[in-house]
């Protein structure tokens, strides 16, 4: 069963500025989604130490709104202080919002860790990092899915190192996150922004290949969690640059079940993600019923 959710990144322009936490927690509903997604560093009060009047304050709206937490994003700063950071603080990073995360009614944990190469090969340690952590991960019932993300793609060495780690552990608290940004068509350029391209590049940004959709029929079985990027649906409810038809066919067709978790990442003004986010909803209804 495919469920529909939003990422609280989605706000990213508004949040703090014209919208409290409240707001966009309300909005998500409002517009008619049960999942919820964040960023521990973002979006929790006090992080990573939340007052238990915090907590309290959180199950309280999950339950008013009808809402379940879906995917809590952790960010692993292996370049912090300007040093490398060791497997024993990555490790501890983890564990601190594998806890956190479970606290917080989460299933799924994004860990984003620095990066090495620029199709974003992630730091080396977060191979024994994250070994380290499976039995924590299983104790909290918590699936640790990193993210396939532009300009990375999905036939790589970096899904391949990750299919790997699946093989050789035999976990099941170890999946894959995809990111829908990966299969777009064109580049969305924000307002003042700077024109890149798509084509048959080397995988270095601004020119990265175009990754057709059915790749993602290679790693489905792998995939627990999809970030639906996107940036711009039009007045007809068209998106001309990530193909959602394509993309819904193969989650039907293969009988995928999970969340759609909507992340809006185009221009920032005023009202203009929940505007959006409401046409890519309209829009994923329509695809599927179809």
């Amino acid at each position: 069963m495919i469920s529909y959710g939003v990422s609280l990144y989605s706000y990213t322009g508004e949040y703090g500025v014209t919208m409290t936490l409240d707001d966009c927690v309300e909005d998500v509903a409002d517009l008619g989604a049960t999942g919820l997604e964040i960023l521990g560093e973002a979006h929790v009060e006090n992080y990573p130490s939340p007052p238990a009047a915090w907590i309290d304050g959180w199950f309280a709206r999950l339950s008013r709104w009808g809402l379940t937490p879906t995917c809590y994003g952790s960010w692993v700063d292996t370049r912090r202080g300007g040093r490398p950071m060791s497997v024993d603080e990555a490790t501890a990073q983890l564990e601190t919002d594998i806890r956190l995360a479970a606290r917080l009614g989460f299933r799924y944990l994004r860990p984003k860790l620095g990066v090495v190469t620029e199709d974003l090969e992630p730091d080396p340690v977060w191979e024994p990092a994250t070994e380290r952590v499976l039995d924590l991960a299983a104790s909290q019932d918590i699936v640790i899915c990193p993210e396939i993300h532009w300009p990375s793609v999905i036939r790589s060495k970096v899904v391949d190192d990750y299919l790997a780690f699946i093989q050789r552990t035999g976990t099941s608290h170890f999946g894959l996150l995809m990111d829908t940004g990966v299969f777009q068509t064109s580049m969305h350029v924000r307002r003042g922004g700077v024109a890149g391209r798509m084509g048959d590049g080397g995988g270095r940004p601004p020119v990265t290949p175009v990754v057709p959709v059915a790749d993602l029929e290679d790693i489905l079985d792998h995939v627990v969690h999809i970030q639906a990027k996107f940036y711009e649906i039009d007045d007809d409810l068209v998106d001309r640059h990530i193909p959602w038809p394509s993309i819904v066919e193969l989650l039907v067709r293969r009988g995928w079940s999970g969340c759609l978790s909507s992340e809006y990442e185009g221009d920032y003004a005023p009202g203009r993600a929940a505007d959006q986010l409401r046409r890519q909803h309209a829009l994923l209804r329509l695809s599927l019923e179809s």
